[in-house]
């Protein structure tokens, strides 16, 4: 006799007469995992408190001038004083501007940069002039002292030059006049010692200098533009709101129609997006410099020159063109297929019809993530503010004690000073030596690992919470009679109870694969420009294979958690059964609910689209009736993009409702399938539409 061969995807569920739903008598799952969890949150409190207790966030909003105080904190006798001030901005031109990020000249917080040229020498012989010159020295100058005295002490620059405030540092007003540099519309300058300088030897010093807070200036610029169209972007996320909850409503009571209405408005709009596109090339075609090409023009930090070249509407039209193509054909292909889709989305729709309180359940989900985001992102300010301020010693001749740490206290009496006495102690970089600085990169390391794990647990909760509902609605025999009085809180309150665990050991899973791409991004970028082909090739591959890696666990993980909220078990059976219960209807899945998302994800695309193109309207002042209306902006594309991402989040936040209805629907129906023949005694649960396109019937019905 031989053995019975075992099925390869494990064995199809069987009838049970008991089961209605949601089993209620369960257990605690994956403990160990939820202890680790807990330990974890409170060592994530932990470095919160350590961090907020040793960090300073004002080492990132003030300037810090030589002796390490900040220029322009209020409450302090520097409070006015808002500029910071180089004495010799030349000195920037050192390459150990780069490295320190702090030039090796003496630097000084003022009210307000100096406005005219002046040499120490030529205000010396004037009251008037000593005295608007004195503003741009330490303390302790008198008209009593000696010119040699001042300098030898440096007490002040030896020239003041025409300069304008750039991220509240004083730079040189450089600028141009027949090909020629100038500075204060001068092409020349007395140095302070006598020697008549060009304009242009400034140019390294400032180029060194702002190189490092070019990036400050663009996030400064973004943030005042935030300052002036808060309100208008506030206005443009709440109309993406009603316009998602909308279409939510109508797709409850339209759902067939307003599939194929949707599919039409997002080809229109796309095709629009071509039309405008081509344009705007077409517009450009006669303009000068608009045929540069974006090799040619490089990296602008003002991104708005991109839109006036030629190249980059082409690259658009050329985007828009094949995303219209692909959705085009993927339409032809599976049109059959939507059919089915469009059934299994009115069922959803009937589903949270009987279940309206899990429209609200993203909210719940997004305040939990605001918190965790500002959590971390808190914590992370801190810790990079948690550094000692370092001073080295920085001298003009030869001295070996260069670039070693001093204290600024007691330098004037210290051997350093005595071996080189044109040194000076200035303030280098923030720092530390101690225990506590040297594990600050681990720190860091745990409060992002941290961050990952707390949020994919929100996300996991969600995708229970909701599970748990809306299997409740279909294996419901009544509708809603045999289903709970509040699904979603009952849901709610079965996750946090007994399976904690089981959310945080796949959020788990899922946070160290995400913390792995982190690290690959890590070290490609320490090692860009120092490794050859092949690490740049397996670098690559293998951020290829952690991002596939990462589709694949949230899937399974999805999947799991669905299984877990019907049945109560720990994370791994959980996964097991989902998989192979997927597997076992590898076509349905592959041709069915992809074909779902899919146009569930066209609904995204479609909200998008239409408050996206509202927004570039009205935020680039294209219609006249809003040019008065629209703020003044550096970026008109700061606010339009803003607007774009938090549509799609908020479009993302209602659909994803949509999108976990069906996926639940969707296991419920293959193990329909598999539990129930259509008999009397096992009849099918499907709703009619699906048993109609499927060819399937219960036999106490007739056909239909």
């Amino acid at each position: 006799m031989e053995l019975e061969e075992k099925p390869k995807y494990g064995e199809p569920r069987k009838y049970d007469p008991a089961f209605k739903g949601p089993i209620q008598n369960r257990s605690c799952t994956d403990i160990v995992c939820c202890i680790f969890f807990i330990l974890a949150i409170l060592g994530y409190i932990a470095v919160g408190i350590l961090a907020w207790s040793q960090g300073d966030p004002r080492k990132v909003i003030y300037p810090t001038d030589s002796r390490g105080q900040f220029c322009g904190q209020a409450g302090t006798p520097l409070e006015k004083k808002r500029m910071l001030f180089y004495f010799n901005i030349m000195k920037c031109a050192s390459p150990m501007v780069l490295l320190e990020f702090q030039c090796p000249t003496t630097q000084m917080c003022v009210e307000k940069c100096p406005e005219k040229f002046l040499t120490l020498v030529k205000a010396y012989t004037n009251n008037k002039d000593f005295d608007y010159y004195k503003q741009f020295c330490k303390e302790g100058v008198t008209n009593s002292m000696g010119i040699p005295e001042i300098l030898r002490l440096g007490l002040c620059p030896a020239m003041l030059t025409p300069s304008k405030p750039f991220t509240r540092r004083c730079f040189p007003a450089l600028g141009q006049k027949g090909g020629v540099i100038t500075v204060g519309n001068s092409s020349h300058f007395d140095d302070g010692s006598g020697t008549i300088r060009d304009a242009k030897d400034l140019m390294d010093g400032v180029k060194n200098a702002t190189v490092v807070i070019e990036a400050r200036q663009v996030v400064m610029k973004i943030f005042e533009d935030y300052t002036q169209s808060w309100y208008w972007i506030l206005l443009g996320l709440v109309i993406a709101m009603l316009t998602s909850l909308l279409f939510i409503v109508l797709l409850r009571f339209l759902a067939g129609i307003m599939i194929w209405i949707m599919v039409a408005l997002v080809i229109l709009v796309i095709g629009y997006g071509i039309f405008h596109c081509y344009m705007e090339y077409a517009a450009l075609k006669e303009e000068p410099g608009a045929d540069v090409t974006l090799q040619e023009l490089g990296f602008q930090t003002d991104l708005t020159i991109y839109l006036q070249i030629r190249q980059t509407w082409l690259a658009f039209m050329i985007i828009l063109a094949i995303v219209e193509v692909i959705i085009i054909l993927l339409l032809i292909f599976l049109r059959k297929r939507i059919l089915i889709a469009v059934a299994l989305i009115k069922e959803a729709s009937r589903a949270i019809g009987h279940v309206m309180s899990s429209l609200f359940y993203p909210l719940f989900t997004f305040v939990l993530l605001a918190m965790v985001i500002a959590y971390w992102a808190v914590t992370a300010v801190f810790l990079s503010t948690s550094n000692e301020p370092i001073y080295k010693v920085f001298n003009d001749t030869e001295c070996e004690h260069s670039r070693k740490t001093c204290d600024p206290a007691n330098f004037t009496t210290s051997p350093m000073k005595y071996q080189c006495p044109d040194s000076e102690c200035l303030f280098a970089f923030y720092g530390g030596e101690t225990v506590y600085h040297k594990y600050l990169i681990g720190l860091q390391f745990y409060n992002v690992f941290l961050f990952f794990w707390c949020a994919n647990f929100v996300t996991a909760m969600g995708q229970m919470t909701l599970a748990g509902a809306f299997s409740s609605y279909y294996w419901a025999f009544v509708k809603p009679d045999d289903m709970p009085a509040f699904p979603v809180f009952s849901s709610l309150g079965r996750s946090l109870r007994y399976h904690t665990g089981t959310l945080a050991f796949g959020s788990l899973i899922l946070s160290i694969i995400q913390i792995i791409r982190v690290l690959l991004e890590y070290l490609d970028h320490k090692l860009k420009g120092a490794h050859n082909k092949f690490t740049k090739f397996l670098l690559c591959c293998l951020k290829c294979c952690f991002w596939c890696l990462e589709k694949c666990i949230k899937f399974l993980n999805r999947n799991a958690y669905i299984m877990v909220a019907i049945y109560g078990k720990n994370f791994c059976t959980a996964a097991k059964d989902a998989f192979f219960l997927l597997m076992r209807n590898m076509i349905r899945v592959a041709v069915l609910d992809k074909v779902t998302d899919f146009l569930l994800f066209l609904g995204k695309l479609l909200i998008v689209g239409l408050v996206g193109v509202f927004a570039f309207f009205f935020f680039s002042g294209r219609v006249k009736a809003f040019e008065n209306t629209a703020p003044h902006l550096h970026y008109y594309w700061v606010p339009i993009l803003t607007v774009v991402v938090g549509s799609y989040l908020i479009a993302h936040g209602f659909f994803s409702v949509y999108a976990m209805c069906v996926d639940t629907l969707f296991l419920c129906f293959l193990e329909d399938l598999e539990r129930n023949d259509g008999s009397a005694e096992k009849p099918y649960l499907m709703p009619d539409s699906l048993r109609k396109i499927l060819n399937k019937k219960n036999k106490d019905q007739p056909a239909e």
